[in-house]
């Protein structure tokens, strides 16, 4: 496979912002909705005891014991044991993939089949590349196979800017962004060229503004330390690139440099965990996490082995895993049009459920017992069905009971395509896929946003937010976080807004009301924004802004529609202009 070569240039990545309480990743507004996409690592359990002065007995193995109140999250993780686990997993003899899921089971159960399914892989790309041409997106195009290093550096700014906007956020919602962004900024010497203030303001309603910021850093240091070419590995793009992390390194260097590195977002996890009938936390244990990127990392290495146009594979293998997840492995998939149930694990326990067919259970060793999965009790598979049919719930809430019967023949499950209900009791199967944790509560808050308006030009007064935390470096009214236990009504509002604002201006006697209030929802909080109007007559000039600093300034209804706000900032400003209207 050919590879092609870019400057690396070490520097540090700089961490992302973080600000309005308690908040995880970089997500710093709402148009996200999403929690950041990177797993975190699992709490850790330990336990240690003071030395014993009498002589132990020779220590035992120690086993992890399976019971219904054990958590993945309660055994210990180390690199260790998890290079043991993957190593279990990957270099066991491959199963027959006919098998109901073992409670216990092996760890060699989640063996991925597509590993050794080479029409199933064809399958799974025959339908990607008639896909892709029905569900049109701008930065999806040929594989460049003897570009120029215009052309390849115009191609790699394309997909870096596509994954980046990606994140977090809808395709429908990215295909407007981005074609605009590449009308405005072609290349990334033209991107390297703009003001942070023109990006950030580019990149207003996509929320999580960090990323923009980011983007900018990095296309400067790629057009000054590396003639404006992006590096081509993984480890290259990490390490030199702001904002640019182990998934969207992937990506650029399997789609445009035909590297076979595996391209693993939230979609991908959840059809790998499908296809390997592994139901663990994608999100909060790192071992699960590890082995599916590990899965990811053998597949895409068998498919680009394979005969193909040189180069091109990768990059449409790990697009054709994302698109299916987005479109077919959706949280609740359609299994009947999916193109590869022939290797998936959840459907084939699904169809064993549905058929009533059963297997004994096995004669699990200490010691080899799979601690990725959480055991699920009858109560859980019971209400995971309870959308179909009444013998489909019945079949699922016995799932164990099934274990204790005779060995289930390859023949009873493909003897024939499978009926409406059974492909419904599938569905409901494959949607406990990976693992569900319960959503945190999001947090609700109350803000005051007091509009300033001066009466001699008819400027406003805006500020600008600290540059790291929740909308970093955004302009905006001058705005309060009322205190949690505030009991809010219109009168304690006014109170407080004169309070507010008294800190600002020398006189509140121009105050008009609260227009409204504009309700905004972040990734961790909600929030409803109370407008409030002020008219300063500045006829009197010894009425003057207070002291307040290099952060505020006032600023024309013009100037406002181009500044870089939060869009629940522009709501508000959209409420404040209908006073004058």
């Amino acid at each position: 496979m050919a590879r092609r070569k870019s400057a690396r240039i070490a520097a540090q990545e700089p961490k992302p912002p973080n600000r309005y309480g308690p908040h995880n990743g970089d997500s710093d507004d709402a148009a996200g909705l999403m929690s950041a996409s990177q797993p975190s690592s699992p709490d850790s359990a330990s336990s240690a005891s003071d030395p014993d002065p009498e002589p132990r007995p020779a220590k035992r193995r120690k086993v992890t014991k399976h019971t219904p109140n054990t958590t993945r999250s309660q055994t210990k993780y180390s690199k260790s044991n998890s290079l043991s686990l993957v190593q279990s997993i990957f270099t066991s003899a491959p199963h027959d993939g006919r098998a109901l899921p073992l409670r216990p089971h092996r760890p060699s159960y989640h063996q991925p089949l597509l590993l050794s399914s080479p029409s199933v892989q064809a399958s799974l790309l025959k339908w990607f590349q008639k896909e892709q041409t029905t569900r049109l997106m701008p930065w999806r195009k040929p594989f460049l196979t003897n570009p120029s290093r215009a052309d390849l550096s115009r191609r790699a700014y394309e997909v870096w800017i596509s994954e980046i906007m990606l994140q977090q956020t809808r395709v429908a919602t990215v295909i407007a962004y981005w074609n605009k962004w590449m009308t405005k900024w072609p290349t990334i010497e033209d991107l390297a060229q703009a003001t942070e203030a023109q990006v950030v303001n580019m990149w207003t309603g996509l929320g999580y503004y960090s990323r923009a910021r980011r983007i900018h850093a990095g296309a400067q240091k790629v057009v000054a330390e590396m003639q404006g070419l992006l590096p081509d590995t993984v480890e290259g793009l990490m390490k030199h690139v702001p904002g640019v992390g182990r998934y969207t390194a992937g990506a650029i260097s399997a789609i445009v440099f035909g590297e076979a590195e595996p391209m693993v977002d939230g979609n991908v996890m959840r059809v790998l965990s499908r296809q390997m009938g592994l139901m663990g936390d994608v999100k909060g244990d790192k071992r699960v996490v590890d082995v599916l990127w590990k899965a990811a990392d053998r597949l895409v290495k068998v498919v680009a082995e394979a005969d193909g146009e040189e180069g091109e594979k990768p990059g449409l293998w790990g697009q054709a895993l994302m698109e299916l997840g987005s479109t077919i492995c959706t949280p609740k998939p359609q299994c009947g049009k999916c193109p590869v149930t022939e290797s998936c694990m959840a459907y084939a326990e699904g169809l064993a459920l549905a058929r009533g067919l059963k297997q004994a259970v096995p004669d699990i060793e200490d010691g080899i017992a799979c601690v990725l999965c959480e055991l699920v009790e009858e109560d859980a598979m019971e209400a995971s069905s309870q959308a179909t049919e009444k013998k489909g719930r019945q079949q699922t809430s016995k799932f164990f009971e099934a274990f204790q019967a005779s060995s289930m023949k390859e023949k009873d499950v493909a003897s024939r395509t499978p009926s409406s209900q059974e492909i419904n009791i599938i569905i409901s199967h494959a949607q406990r896929f990976p693992l569900k944790k319960p959503k945190k509560q999001v947090r609700e808050e109350e803000a005051l946003v007091c509009a300033i308006r001066r009466v001699s030009d008819g400027q406003y007064l805006i500020s600008r937010r600290p540059d790291k935390g929740l909308l970093a470096g955004l302009w905006e009214f001058p705005s309060y976080i009322l205190p949690a236990s505030n009991d809010s009504t219109t009168k304690s509002r006014k109170k407080q807004a004169l309070d507010y604002a008294s800190g600002l201006v020398e006189s509140t006697d121009g105050y008009r009301g609260e227009l409204g209030t504009v309700p905004w929802l972040f990734s961790h909080l909600r929030l409803a924004m109370h407008v409030h109007l002020f008219q300063l007559d500045d006829s009197d000039r010894s009425l003057r802004t207070l002291p307040l600093g290099s952060n505020y300034r006032w600023a024309s209804s013009d100037e406002i529609e181009s500044e870089s706000m939060g869009t629940g900032m522009k709501k508000c400003w959209s409420l404040i202009k209908a006073t004058r209207e």
